[in-house]
């Protein structure tokens, strides 16, 4: 029997791993205005349809005008942006947080229609607002992250502009934004760095790995950027080591299979690393529930035990089965008292209305204009 129980486990555990590998793979599409990342997911869902796997893509954005891609699920058949900024008296920004949230309350419905898709596609696409922040750090974002990483292998892809970042005090920047979203998502973590068919990758690369050329990059630069630059590059050292980058081309797909295998390895960093802290912080969250229910059983018996004492009546945590009797006697003796009461009031309050309907009667009979009013 010792040896059956964890056979057990490892056979249940293997049929969730299971499950968890028939749903599609969400790709959640983060980046800056501009960074390309719309053309990203276009470029994507186009090779995907070449290689007769399609994906499954829906478009969080309400304040875009037009998709140059398929969209399988749309925010704007849902939320009116332009509505929302008029009805709540919103800024383009605060529209945004807004409709997300509207969208988050039937995000159970999106999750119905990915999960029937388990079987036909294997990426789902999750296309977000250009202005990044207001997915990153809203509610909306949050809840729609933290859902769909508990349901299906959840991976964080960031499209970083090549082109802009070729100055070291953006790329920093661009670094720094990444380890944020990295440490508050906690989930698997893609950079793609994206427009490489205008400005190779390659210094990028090289900066993440040696410390020394960035320094040489700022070695024209002596100001306070430079030198906070300098010191965040050693700290971001670690971040680096365990961090997946990419080049990719949203012109002409140059990286795809680089990424796609990116993907593959981070679904497996979802399965070894996320999975077993949910389920570690599931728990957790489970025996503190128990935990306060324990205490608000004891505050109770507590609280019962104290209005005993003060009304004179004897007893224990654990009650007798006579005790229970009195006690149930007793409580319905108080129940019948308190509802013997209340119909006396009730008796008490018909009788003063009949009264005051009576005088009110005998009020109109005086100064009626004549007895045609009251005729039978």
């Amino acid at each position: 029997m010792a040896t059956a129980k964890p056979a057990e486990d490892e056979a249940v555990a293997d049929r969730n791993l299971l499950e968890r590998h028939k749903k599609p793979v969400c790709l959640i599409v983060l980046g800056m205005a501009g960074s390309g990342k719309t053309t990203f997911v276009q470029q994507l869902t186009s090779r995907l349809h070449t290689k007769n796997k399609p994906p499954y893509v829906i478009n969080l954005d309400p304040a875009c005008r037009e998709v140059p891609y398929p969209v399988n699920i749309d925010i704007r058949d849902t939320v009116n942006y332009k509505e929302v900024m008029k009805q709540y008296s919103l800024g383009p920004n605060g529209g945004i947080v807004t409709s997300l949230n509207l969208f988050a309350t039937k995000f159970d419905q999106v999750i119905k229609l990915v999960e029937k898709r388990s079987d036909n596609t294997d990426i789902a696409i999750f296309d977000t607002p250009g202005q990044i922040e207001v997915f990153t750090w809203s509610a909306s974002g949050t809840i729609i992250t933290e859902t769909l990483a508990a349901l299906f292998p959840t991976v964080v892809v960031y499209v970083i502009d090549t082109v802009r970042s070729v100055n070291p005090i953006t790329f920093m920047s661009n670094m720094l934004y990444a380890c944020s979203i990295l440490y508050k998502l906690k989930l698997p973590f893609i950079i793609v760095m994206n427009k490489i068919d205008v400005v190779k990758h390659d210094y990028a690369m090289e900066w993440m790995t040696d410390f020394d050329a960035f320094e040489l990059a700022l070695s024209s630069d002596s100001s306070y950027n430079a030198n906070l630059s300098r010191s965040l590059s050693l700290t971001l050292d670690e971040f680096y080591k365990d961090l997946t980058a990419i080049g990719f081309s949203a012109v002409t797909g140059e990286g795809f299979e680089e990424f796609l295998a990116a993907v593959d390895a981070a679904v497996v960093e979802y399965e070894t690393d996320y999975c077993p802290e949910h389920d570690r912080l599931q728990k957790l969250q489970a025996e503190a529930r128990s935990k306060d229910k324990s205490r608000q059983k004891e505050k109770f018996e507590s609280d019962f035990e104290e209005t005993n004492r003060r009304l004179g009546v004897t007893t224990g945590r654990h009650v007798s089965h006579r005790n229970e009797i009195l006690l149930r006697s007793r409580g319905r003796k108080m129940t019948d008292r308190a509802t013997s009461r209340s119909v006396i009031l009730w008796k008490n309050r018909r009788r003063s209305n009949s009264r005051n309907r009576i005088a009110l009667r005998r009020e109109k009979k005086q100064y009626s204009p004549g007895p045609l009013l009251y005729a039978n």
